[in-house]
Parts: C-alpha cells; sequence; structure tokens
C-alpha cells in the first residue's frame, strides 16, 4: 500500500509540473525580466501588474505582448490614466528588462510616477523601434551616446523631468519619424543639425528651457506635420526654411517664446494649416493679408503681440478656437466669420479695441461654446442673451467694458466654473446661482443687496454700491 501511495504521488507530481510546463510557454529570460521588474514597482492600487504571476504565461499578462511565431515577448505597453491615482505606479525601471531581447515596443503612458534616470537597459535591445515613456518622473540627463539606439523610429520621452542638453549624437537616429522630447526641462540650443533628422513628421520640444535662435533648416524635412516649440526662451526670427514645410505641416506652435520680426507672409501658403500658435512673442507689425487663404485652419492664437491694424478679412470654413487678445488691434466689432462659424468653442479678443453693443453679436451657433472672453474693450449692452444661448459655456470674462444691466435676471449656465464682470456698469443684486461657479469677480461695479452665501473672497464683491454679507460687512437689514 505504501508503495502504491507512492507512485500515485509521484504521477500526480509528474502531471502537474507537465501541466505547469504547458502553461508556461513563456521564455524563461522573458518571465525573469518581467517579474523582477515587478519587484521595482512599489505601488500598484489598481492592479495593473496583478496578472504577473510565476509560472503563468506571460504573453497572456496584462500589457504584454508577444510574437506570434518565436513566443518571445515583443512589446510592452503599460498605460495609466492621467487624473486617477489610482491608476498611476509608483517604483522603477529595472535593468532586467534588458533580458526581452526581442522587445521592439516600449510603452510606459500617463504611469505618473515611475522614477530614475534613463533607462539603459534600452541599449541592450537590438529590434527595438519604439519608446514611449511619457508622463512620468524619469530625471537626469539624456545618455550622451543615444544616437547608439539607431534603429528607433519612434522616441518619445515627454512629461518627465529631464534636464541638460540635447546630446548632439541624437542626430544621429536617422530613421526617426515621431521626437517628441516636451514638457521637460532641456536647456540650452536647439541641435543646428536636427535637420538631419529628416523623415520626422512629428517634432515637439515644447514646454522646456531652451534657448537661442529657430534653426534655419526645415528644407530638409519633407514630411513634417507637426512642429511644437512653444514654451521655450527661443529667440530671433521665424526661420524662411519653415516656408518649404507648407505642403505637408498642419501644426506650427512657437508661442510663450522671444520670437521678433513680423509674421512671414508664407504662412498664407500653408493650406493644410489646422493650428497656428505665435502668442507671447514679441512679433510686429500686420497680420499678412495672405491668411485669407487659410480656410481650413481651426486654432488661431496671435495673442500678446505687437501687431497692428488692418486685420485681414478671413474666409475660414469654420473657426474652432481664436484668440487675437492684447496686440494693437482696433477691430470695432466681432468679425463676421467669427460669427458664422459653426463649431466654434473658445473665442477670445480681450483688449482688441471693440466698440459695439454686445447684443449686435448673434453668433450663428453657440451650442459648442465653452470659452468666451471679450475683456477690457469698450463694448456695453448687456450679456443675458447671449449666456441664455450658451448651455456649456465654462468660462465667461467681460471685465474692463461697460456693460450696464440687472445681474438679478442673469441665468448662469449649469456648466459655468468661471464668471468675471468686474470693472463695468452692473447694477441689482448678486444671484444665488454664483455659488455654484470656481471663481468669481463682480468687484467694482454698482450691485446691492445681500450677498448669497459663497466661497469667494472679498476681492469678489469689493467696490461695489451697497452689497453687504460674508466675506463683507453684515448687513443691516
Amino acid at each position: 500500500m505504501a508503495i502504491t501511495s507512492y507512485l500515485i504521488t509521484l504521477f500526480l507530481l509528474s502531471l502537474s509540473l507537465s501541466s505547469h510546463s504547458c502553461l508556461a510557454t513563456c521564455h524563461v529570460d522573458d518571465e525573469t525580466g518581467l517579474l523582477v521588474f515587478k519587484l521595482g514597482i512599489k505601488s500598484d492600487p489598481s492592479g495593473i501588474l496583478s496578472s504577473w504571476k510565476r509560472g503563468t504565461d506571460c504573453c497572456t499578462w496584462n500589457g504584454v505582448d508577444c510574437d506570434a511565431t518565436n513566443k518571445r515577448v515583443s512589446s510592452l505597453s503599460i498605460y495609466g490614466q492621467a487624473n486617477d491615482p489610482n491608476k498611476y505606479l509608483s517604483g522603477t525601471i529595472s535593468t532586467s528588462l534588458g533580458k526581452l531581447v526581442y522587445l521592439w515596443g516600449v510603452y510606459f503612458l500617463n504611469t505618473r510616477n515611475i522614477s530614475g534616470p534613463f533607462p539603459k537597459f534600452l541599449f541592450s535591445l537590438p529590434e527595438l523601434r519604439y519608446v514611449y515613456i511619457e508622463n512620468n518622473k524619469l530625471s537626469g540627463p539624456l545618455p550622451i551616446n543615444i544616437g547608439k539606439l539607431s534603429g528607433l523610429q519612434a522616441l518619445s520621452l515627454e512629461g518627465n523631468r529631464f534636464t541638460g542638453v540635447i546630446p548632439s549624437s541624437i542626430l544621429q537616429l536617422a530613421q526617426l519619424t515621431q521626437l517628441k522630447l516636451g514638457k521637460n526641462l532641456l536647456s540650452g540650443p536647439i541641435p543646428t543639425g536636427i535637420g538631419r533628422l529628416k523623415n520626422v513628421t512629428f517634432l515637439s520640444l515644447e514646454h522646456n528651457q531652451l534657448s537661442g535662435k529657430i534653426p534655419d533648416v526645415f528644407s530638409s524635412f519633407s514630411d513634417l506635420m507637426y512642429l511644437e516649440l512653444s514654451y521655450n526662451k527661443l529667440s530671433g526670427a521665424i526661420p524662411l526654411s519653415i516656408s518649404t514645410l507648407a505642403p505637408t505641416l498642419a501644426f506650427l506652435k512657437l508661442g510663450h517664446n522671444a520670437l521678433t520680426g513680423n509674421i512671414p507672409s508664407y504662412l498664407g501658403n500653408f493650406t493644410k494649416l489646422d493650428t497656428l500658435d505665435l502668442s507671447s512673442n514679441f512679433l510686429t507689425g500686420i497680420v499678412p493679408k495672405t491668411f485669407k487663404n487659410l480656410t481650413k485652419i481651426f486654432n488661431l492664437n496671435l495673442a500678446r503681440n505687437n501687431f497692428v491694424d488692418p486685420f485681414p478679412e478671413m474666409f475660414v470654413r469654420g473657426i474652432e478656437s481664436l484668440d487675437l487678445s492684447y496686440n494693437n488691434f482696433n477691430l470695432i466689432k466681432i468679425p463676421k466669420w467669427v460669427a458664422t462659424s459653426p463649431i466654434i468653442y473658445s473665442l477670445k479678443l480681450a483688449g482688441c479695441g471693440i466698440k459695439m453693443r454686445l447684443d449686435e453679436f448673434k453668433p450663428t451657433k453657440t451650442y459648442y461654446y465653452d470659452y468666451i472672453d471679450l475683456s477690457d474693450n469698450k463694448i456695453s449692452g448687456s450679456p443675458i442673451t447671449l449666456l441664455n444661448r450658451t448651455d456649456f459655456l465654462v468660462g465667461f470674462w467681460m471685465s474692463g467694458n461697460m456693460l450696464r444691466f440687472n445681474m438679478s435676471s442673469l441665468i448662469i449656465p449649469k456648466m459655468s466654473q468661471q464668471l468675471d464682470l468686474s470693472r463695468n456698469l452692473i447694477i441689482g443684486n448678486v444671484p444665488v446661482s454664483v455659488v455654484g461657479l470656481k471663481k468669481l469677480n463682480v468687484s467694482h461695479n454698482h450691485l446691492c443687496g445681500r450677498l448669497p452665501v459663497t466661497k469667494f473672497p472679498v476681492e469678489a464683491f469689493a467696490w461695489n454700491d451697497c452689497l453687504c454679507g460674508a466675506p463683507l460687512i453684515p448687513c443691516k437689514f
């Protein structure tokens, strides 16, 4: 009986091992590399890596894909959610991932709390083609030998904390079609030889601390669709060679720099342009008449420069976002091509010399409006009719005008979060519907009466005729 029992146990054990072997088709190097990486993750509140268990087929693990032929791990895709801390990962990227020698794609997107230096294991992957490590906390300099990743077709490290200069060896990545280094802390100049990356379709270096002039090397880019250099410290004129991008460029973002000179008239030839952002620079002169050719543009931002009249008439089929604020324009009225746009969601014409009654602004469609900023003009009348047509309006700014109406009659859209009607001629009471707002300013008007209970500071209600109640003085009635 003892021998029989032993044989049965041995049989069951061998059966179990056989079953385990069938399930664990994952290569031992792949399994080891992934599980050691998991050990480096100190917090995984939503269990993104909970399916990663020794002895199971790693090709079935969350975020792991394998080659159908050799069953080796070919891509690793770990996704968090930008606004949900429960979907973040905290920890470091282990060098053990270098064991995954058939890996061609690495994707760590919005995991937020992955820290450490540039992952050196990437240099151990001969098949590597795509690297997207976005919105994390990687830091330190980019390696000076980054050019050794010669097989890369896409490199995105945006949304991290990398510092130092962009290494010149990055210009050796001749196969790149996407280079995204935005939203870091990189400094120094843009490498003058960047034109050698002639296959790039998406180039983003925005939100860094880059300085110097924009290199005049864009004639070598035959397929560039996205050029994003906003929010840096770049100076000088807009390069002439950008004119050669007219057949392909859809997004040109140069805002929030220190650029000087005029807007090149050649930009009017960019018939495929979707978005043009030149805001917050030191550009001067007039907006070229050639802008009338930009019939397909959806987003135009020229705010906070030194442009002067006349602003050209445009023949846009349907603009989504327009910002001409704080230049030296005297538009007098809101342009007709703006009022007739069926899809506009953001209209910002603050400080544009508009002198009209707001009642005269009768947009064809108001359904999509999210933001309207007409501050610091000479607009009179009442916003009540307009606000009654904008159910989804999030922000409405009309400070520094000559509006005169009874605020007691104002119906605030349910979706609204910000309302600024300061420095006008408004009378009446503050309606209780302001309680739902996140920001409010009705100071410097002629309002009276008891304030509804709100969380807003004194500054939101100061300098009116006879308002009372918290946070102002107590009411005597």
